[in-house]
């Protein structure tokens, strides 16, 4: 796959996920946020995984599972992040090369380990993550494909990637080089705790244009403005380009100025495991949008996504996404 076939490449955490389920009582005796990311160091990591129940090991990390997805509906999909050269980092790399992503930033020589998310999963389908950022928090500057970046419809940019130093500097780096060449530059906010962090970062970002698109979630939006649903949207809708607003079993939202389409979620039988929803959703729009799709069709292509990721364990689907789409009468 070469620079010029891309239709979004993705900027994001290179982690191998943990996948485990757990009781509500397993998260208050170790003091965890039930939903949320909570960034731990090498020895908590260890604690935690030693205690946790059987579990699925899978490549992970946010903007990786969206490329996963665009990659699943057709699309032509990029991925930049950092790993170790260590068994986990060589899992990482064999696994979303395989999902047919390009891959190829090169691993660290020395260093932290390759990073891993220990993900609890509780009987109400909510996850909760505990994430060690190992040698993600290697990617810097020098790890920008300039060529692949330019060359994408689509620049994805993972909001956890704000915590490392280095790598917001190769984020902005990114959205330099995919605005010269004409490009747009997506943000995902990633987790009302991470907003909580960085709020006035990521609304200069969103009101310098720095960004073209936004997604969020209900708890990520009231976060960055610090205020009601509806009162944070309309904010939004003032200072985003575009943005796009998911509300799990209400649906989701694209606002671009004056205009704002909603879809309805796709009926799933039962919530299994949340994991992945908000990445997957992403992939389905940014798929339709890299392609020219109206929002509507964009958003139905991210609810659809979604609901397949939620009715099973796991951030990968299980169900061919191209081949639902098209059941569903959804071009893609």
């Amino acid at each position: 796959m070469t620079a010029q076939q891309l239709d979004v490449i993705g900027f994001g955490n290179a982690i191998v996920d943990v996948i485990s389920r757990a009781e509500e009582a397993f998260l208050d005796t170790h003091e965890m946020r039930k939903g949320g990311m909570t960034l731990i160091d090498e020895p908590r990591a260890e604690a935690v995984y030693g205690a946790m129940g059987p579990g699925v090991e899978i490549s992970g990390g946010s903007a990786a599972n969206t490329m996963v997805g665009v990659a699943a509906l057709g699309g032509r999909a990029g991925f930049i992040g950092k790993v170790r050269d260590d068994e986990l980092g060589g899992i990482f790399a064999h696994d979303i090369r395989a999902a047919g992503v390009a891959y190829a930033t090169p691993p660290a020589a020395n260093g932290p380990t390759t990073a891993r998310c220990l993900i609890l999963v509780t009987p109400d389908g909510e996850r909760t993550m505990n994430t060690y950022l190992g040698a993600a928090q290697g990617l810097s500057p020098v790890d920008v494909d300039e060529a692949m970046v330019a060359s994408a419809t689509v620049t994805y940019l993972e909001g956890y990637l704000w915590d490392p130093p280095a790598a917001k500097e190769a984020f902005l780096k990114a959205a330099g080089i995919a605005h010269g060449a004409g490009r747009t530059v997506a943000l995902t906010l990633s987790d009302a705790f991470c907003v909580g962090r960085y709020r006035d970062e990521f609304l200069k970002l969103i009101r310098e244009g720095t960004v073209d698109l936004v997604f969020a979630n209900e708890a990520e939006l009231t976060s960055l403005y610090e205020t009601d649903f509806d009162a944070a949207l309309a904010a939004l809708r003032r200072e985003a380009r575009r943005a796009v607003v998911t509300r799990s079993e209400k649906g989701a939202l694209s606002v671009a100025g004056d205009e704002l389409v909603a879809v309805e979620a796709y009926p799933v039988a039962k919530v299994v495991d949340t994991t992945g929803a908000g990445d997957l959703f992403a992939a389905g729009y940014l798929h339709g949008f890299s392609r020219g799709f109206s929002a509507e069709e964009s958003l139905r292509l991210g609810a659809l996504s979604a609901a397949e990721i939620i009715s099973h364990i796991g951030a990968r689907p299980e169900r061919g996404l191209k081949e639902l789409a098209e059941e569903n009468e959804l071009r893609v």
